[in-house]
């Protein structure tokens, strides 16, 4: 499965895991426009996660907390780890990083650095048998 992954989707990956929000975003709906299921979806909840935290860097947590959520139920939907991606572990990440979200005041989330606050650290997309760094 993960060599019928289009090159697109691995840059899609390194966008993702650089917080090049918007690219990733960009990178992923060209994609997405063309791709049938089951990738259709997948590449889906992995493009609303990117645009959650793109929303997020811009301090909007309404818009954050509604993809990351609609993102994450997508995604639930497949294997532990699909197309070489470990998806066990970006859900776990996206639903940690949603609860937060839903229990911090959204003016508190204006005040935190994302990503390198440890209350609010941003999901990392990690391949199949990779660790988080």
């Amino acid at each position: 499965m993960t060599d019928d992954l289009p090159q697109q989707f691995w840059q899609s990956i390194e966008q993702f895991n650089a917080g090049e929000f918007y690219d990733c975003h960009d990178t992923l709906e060209a994609l997405w426009i063309e791709a049938t299921e089951p990738e259709k979806t997948f590449y889906q909840g992995i493009l609303q996660i990117a645009v959650a935290l793109y929303h997020l860097g811009n301090r909007n947590w309404r818009g954050a907390t509604i993809l990351l959520g609609e993102g994450s139920n997508r995604l639930r939907r497949y294997p532990s780890v699909y197309g070489g991606i470990d998806v066990d572990e970006l859900l776990n990440q996206s639903v940690a990083l949603l609860r937060t979200l839903q229990q911090t005041e959204p003016e508190k989330i204006a005040t935190m650095n994302l990503g390198e606050d440890e209350a609010l650290p941003l999901p990392k997309i990690v391949r199949e048998n990779e660790t988080r760094e």
